[in-house]
């Protein structure tokens, strides 16, 4: 979560409309509430509320926000069950059981999506996101690597390190520097945005405790070649006989690649991939935040990693960085789930990838621009300025389509490729045509202003756009 400091503005209280901030029932409301301080006396409901709803006006539209990836809208029905399920703690099986039987549905399902040898035999967990599910699959490697190592680690010469692109994401930086261990990053190289598998493989040796494969980066979108991956990584145990496992960072293609890239094989059809996380608040297609970590088997999850507890009744096995949590997202899960079906998935997931690809085909028509990708992988696709486009730069349109309501991130990419600025559009569920459209018809209004500058105007670019890889 966002660090905040404290207050670095001034103390003025809040301004209340007398008309919209009646009397309080349990006393005058003779003075605004402070800002930066728990009032002292209760206020009525209604104030309470219209004071919060009319600051979060400022907020921006989700709908338009092409940053994000997560799931801007749902069904009336999912959001009368996510209210009827808020109260509900995850972690209390044994009071809520039949939540509890809804997650193992889902784990279940999951498991037959991803092909596991044995679904029945798969073990998974329901996460706050595909951070925590990130952690988690780490922390197994982790602890699979140590019994490995039982008579080197700890010492100076058995330091864990993590292979990786370059283009993961942040969180497994975190992880790596939470859990101390060392990241080994495989660098972009001209026009490679992500992983390349041989590299990959030359950077491990003994103390490798797993390599991740990212199917979707959020870079650009694209795939990378986890079964490329895995063959170079046989190789490296043919020579070597280092047998090193791989977690697939899934967290969206994980739900599209099984509906609209059946014959692609990145999931537990491959012997070497120990475990794969997604993001149900994704393309998973339900509300902030629930995300799904699942294992091969038991043999890939540690046991000792595994707590029971039973102070909240019953004997309850826990596998999660935090204790309590709702309830709601995994039961909005089982319903998109049972709503939708594979058929339903696949129709969904076709129509914002039929969106990503107009629309990144469009754009490229209007001749200012240069497509690093085209929305065919995850239905987002990045793009950049034209070579001989000099008059403005990504962080100007970025700032430019702001003032259209368009959240559209503006950024540089990583070493060995710092020198590429990009833009990068997410296109997900309820980013309709229409709205598609009608970004296109914003973008090519705009052109004519910036191709009229002298120069690129955003000489601060961390002030461009709110987004920052």
């Amino acid at each position: 979560m966002p660090l905040h400091e404290g207050p670095q503005h001034d103390e003025r209280p809040m301004s209340v409309n007398p008309f919209l901030g009646p009397a309080n029932p349990v006393g005058d409301m003779t003075e605004a509430p402070p800002r930066h301080r728990m009032p002292t006396a209760p206020m009525a409901p209604s104030t309470a509320y219209q004071l919060v709803h009319d600051e979060l006006m400022l907020d921006g539209n989700a709908r338009l926000n092409l940053a994000t990836f997560v799931t801007t809208w749902m069904e009336p029905q999912a959001g009368v069950l996510m209210a009827e399920c808020r109260d509900k703690n995850m972690i209390d099986k044994d009071e809520y059981p039949r939540t509890a039987e809804l997650e193992r549905r889902c784990v279940a399902m999951l498991a037959d999506l991803w092909h596991a040898p044995d679904p029945s035999a798969a073990v998974g967990c329901s996460t706050t996101g595909s951070s925590e599910a990130c952690m988690l699959a780490g922390m197994a490697l982790k602890r699979r690597w140590m019994r490995r190592n039982v008579d080197r680690y700890p010492s100076r010469d058995a330091r864990p390190n993590l292979v990786m692109g370059v283009n993961v994401q942040i969180c497994w930086d975190k992880f790596c520097a939470f859990w101390e261990v060392e990241a080994r990053q495989v660098p972009m190289e001209g026009e490679r945005f992500h992983l390349d598998p041989r590299a990959a493989a030359e950077l491990c040796d003994e103390n490798t405790i797993g390599v991740v494969g990212v199917l979707g980066s959020t870079f650009d979108g694209s795939y990378e070649p986890v079964a490329d991956l895995c063959a170079a990584l046989d190789e490296l145990q043919e020579r070597t006989g280092l047998d090193i496992p791989v977690h697939v960072d899934a967290a969206s293609g994980g739900m599209i690649a099984p509906f609209l890239d059946e014959d692609l094989v990145w999931d537990f059809r491959l012997p070497r991939v120990a475990s794969i996380n997604t993001s149900g608040h994704k393309y998973g297609l339900v509300y902030p935040g629930v995300g799904w970590a699942l294992w091969r088997d038991a043999d890939a999850l540690p046991e000792e990693l595994v707590f029971r507890v039973n102070y909240l009744g019953g004997d309850m096995p826990t596998f999660a960085l935090n204790f309590s949590r709702p309830g709601a997202q995994v039961v909005a899960q089982y319903y998109t789930f049972l709503r939708l079906g594979r058929d339903g998935y696949r129709a969904v997931q076709r129509a914002s990838r039929d969106v990503a690809t107009r629309l990144s085909a469009r754009l490229e028509s209007l001749g200012d621009f240069r497509l690093l990708t085209r929305g065919d992988e995850l239905p987002v696709f990045a793009f950049t300025t034209a070579p001989e486009v000099t008059a403005y730069d990504v962080f100007d349109v970025s700032r430019r389509m702001r003032e259209n309501g368009w959240l559209v991130p503006a950024y540089t990419f990583p070493a060995n490729r710092e020198d590429l600025s990009v833009l990068r559009v997410v296109c997900r569920n309820g980013f309709s045509e229409d709205l598609a459209d009608m970004f296109a018809e914003d973008l090519a209004r705009l052109l004519p202003d910036l191709r009229r500058q002298q120069r690129p105007l955003t000489r601060d670019r961390n002030a461009a756009t709110a987004f920052h890889h």
